[in-house]
Parts: C-alpha cells; structure tokens; sequence
C-alpha cells in the first residue's frame, strides 16, 4: 500500500504546509522571546507531521468504509479507490499516531506534562473527525478542529515546549495560530466546497454543504482577510519584521480569485495547492522576521 509518503506530494497538498507551518511560527515566536531550542522545534515537527499524515489516513479508512469516497473528484482514496484494504490503512493511521505519541511525550517529559493531555485529545479529534459513530466533521465541525488543533494548538504548543512559559510569547503565539489556522481552514473550505455535490448525495454534512455554494466562497475570502489581520497583530505585538510574511499573498490572492470567480469540480484544486503555499509562506516569513528581530 502506499507509504505516509503518499499524503506527503500532490496528492494530499494541505499536509506538508499544515504540518510545518505552525512550528515554524510557533517556533520563531520562541526564537523572538530569546528561547530556541533546536531539537525541540524538530521533535514538534515530528509530532506535527505525523498527526497529518495519521489523520489523512483515518480519514481515508473512515470516508472510505462510509462510501463517501465512491465518487470523489478530489485526490485519490486509497479506501475508496481499492488500493489498500480499509485494516491496513486504520493500521497505518494508528502507526503514525503511535509516532506522535512518542515524540510528543519526550516533548512533555522535558517541558510539562500535562501536555500528555493535550496529546492525547489531539489524536482523539484526528480519529473522530471521520471516525466513530457521529463523526463531527459530519456535522459541519470540521472547519473548527482545523483552526484549534493545527492552527492554535500547535503554534501555542510549540512556543511553549521552547520557552516553557505563557508571557509575551504566549499572546503572540496565540494570534500567529489563529493567522495559521484560518489557512488551514481556507484549505478545508475550498475542499468541501468542491465536494459539496457528493457530500450531499453521501450525507457528509460539512460546513460547505451547510453554507450552501455561495456563502462558502465569500468564508474563503473572510479567512485569507483573517489571516492578514493576524498577520498585522503579530507584528504589532512583536516587530514590524513579521510582516515579512504578507508576501503568502502572491499564493491567496490568485486561490482567492479563483473560488469568488465561480470555479467548481476539478477547478478547485489548484486553490488548495495555492493556499497550501499561502500558509506555509505566511509561516516560515513572520517566524524569519520574528527570527531575525
């Protein structure tokens, strides 16, 4: 079957940016405040990529044994596509949470523990996001686990394993993650929005198909406004240098165009790519500037 690899090129775009841009952010606030700590901004990455790519399995098993994917114009399911049986993906997804629970501990025995706690939630809404009896991101729920956990949590999480300690570092990483999750976020709205036709049929309740077509593009465009806006909080909490993450532009402003110009099916794939960029450009030039400073 295929590797995590897989959820690592084209055919899962949100999971390279989504990973890595919270712990660049996150990690640039750590180093502004004066506390870097190398090995532990890659440990966080390890534990950031490996609940992407436990959740892009668990949503491929899950989606996959629902039949929600029998008519998928997206990328493709391994589930649905009958490449992999659905036991050896739910295997693979539980292998990768197992990663991130082991790098997530060693983060926790040398910061706080508790952090097991918030681990351990992490990789329960991963699961249950598709997961379950009453999956939430059926219910038009997704969109909010996106912006907490790989928006908020993981910027906050990865500020705080370096500098252990809320302070100053502490609100700035706290509006970084709301600049990051509303990326994220964007990426999950222009994908459900394609996907409004066959989540109606699957009853896949998202967000989008809760919106309807239009109110979902114009929630895009909020989103990427959002995004600059904490762009700007950030700098105003920090140093003016944060701004040098404003050039994510280039990539949102183009996807942005493309959803408010009406673009569906196969048409909306290149805003997932562009906003993927779009995210992880906003991350890795606010944490370059806030290094810099």
């Amino acid at each position: 079957m295929a590797t995590p690899a897989h959820w690592l090129t084209g055919a899962r775009p949100r999971t390279l940016p989504a990973a890595v841009a919270p712990v660049v952010a996150g990690t640039g606030v750590a180093a502004y405040d004066g506390e870097l700590v190398v090995w532990k901004a890659l440990l966080a990455l390890v534990v950031s990529l490996a609940l992407q790519v436990g959740v892009n399995y668990a949503n491929d098993y899950s989606d996959g044994i629902r039949g929600t994917d029998d008519d998928r114009v997206g990328p493709l399911r391994l589930v649905g596509s009958g490449l992999a049986t659905p036991r050896a993906v739910k295997r693979a997804a539980f292998l990768a949470f197992g990663v991130a629970g082991v790098a997530g501990v060693v983060l926790a025995a040398t910061s706080a523990w508790w952090l097991i706690a918030v681990g351990a939630v992490c990789v329960l809404a991963a699961w249950f996001y598709t997961g379950g009896s009453k999956p939430y991101g059926y219910l038009g729920l997704g969109e909010v686990m996106v912006f907490v956990f790989f928006g908020l949590v993981a910027v906050v999480g990865t500020t705080f394993v370096q500098t252990e300690e809320w302070g100053d570092a502490g609100w700035a990483a706290l509006i970084a993650g709301s600049g990051v999750g509303a990326l994220a976020c964007a990426i999950l709205v222009a994908n459900n929005l394609r996907d409004i036709p066959t989540d109606t049929v699957a009853g896949k309740i998202t967000l989008a198909v809760r919106l309807g077509d239009r109110r979902t593009r114009g929630f895009y465009a909020v989103l990427v406004a959002l995004a600059v806006v904490a762009l700007a909080g950030v700098a105003a909490l920090t140093t003016p240098w944060a701004l040098l993450g404003l050039p994510f532009l280039a990539f949102a402003l183009p996807a942005t165009r493309i959803v408010l110009g009406g673009a569906v099916g196969p048409g909306l794939i290149p805003v997932l790519q562009q906003t993927g960029l779009a995210e992880l450009l906003w991350a890795v030039g606010c944490g370059i500037g806030l290094a810099v400073a």
